[in-house]
């Protein structure tokens, strides 16, 4: 009987680790250079058209923040805005927009944006990519960095120039043009 209660303590002591994690490191893993030389890095250029509603029955974005003074400085918006293939509404849905914004500049007109680029059929069906960055909506081209993505866009580094195509000023609908550098793997 104490040959098999050594031999069952020696078995549970070696199984252990195998229980409560692996002391080797398995946590992380370094890759070997010959696995990192293999992949390629790819630059992908992409161009498609942001509709951000605000107005109607059935925005695509509302405010979910924010002061009532005329500066709407702190005002910020929960979206989920269409992607499309061209400047109309009605053309090719690509994908979506989905994040926020905030009015977060006191003196400027300037957005901070935090938004997944979601992109649905095609080639591109499933991936993301990730903007974090500033966006001073009065210039003509504002770019704002790419922060990372998914799917085909995983480990996504890069920038995106965003130009107004419309704005309503009464209304505060826009349509923007997007053209998107992505490095990815």
């Amino acid at each position: 009987m104490a040959s098999f209660l050594n031999c069952t303590l020696f078995t549970f002591i070696l199984l252990i680790p195998t229980f409560i994690g692996n002391s080797d490191g398995a946590f992380s893993e370094e890759l070997s250079e010959n696995i990192l030389m293999n992949r390629m890095e790819k630059t992908t250029h992409l161009h498609f058209y942001l509709h951000d509603i605000v107005s109607g029955n059935d925005p695509s974005a509302v405010r979910i923040a924010g002061t009532s003074d005329t500066t709407g400085f702190g005002a910020t918006f929960i979206m989920d805005d269409a992607l499309t293939e061209g400047p109309n509404p009605t053309s090719r849905l690509i994908g979506r927009a989905q994040g926020l914004y905030s009015l977060a500049a006191q003196h400027d007109t300037a957005l901070l944006m935090v938004v997944n680029y979601a992109f649905i059929g095609g080639k591109y069906n499933g991936s993301s990519i990730s903007i974090l960055g500033r966006n001073p909506v009065l210039n003509d081209a504002r770019e704002m960095p790419i922060v990372g993505g998914c799917g085909l866009f995983r480990l996504a580094r890069g920038y995106a120039v965003a130009h107004s195509i419309s704005f309503d000023r009464k209304m505060g609908d826009a349509t923007v043009e997007y053209n998107v550098y992505v490095q990815h793997y």
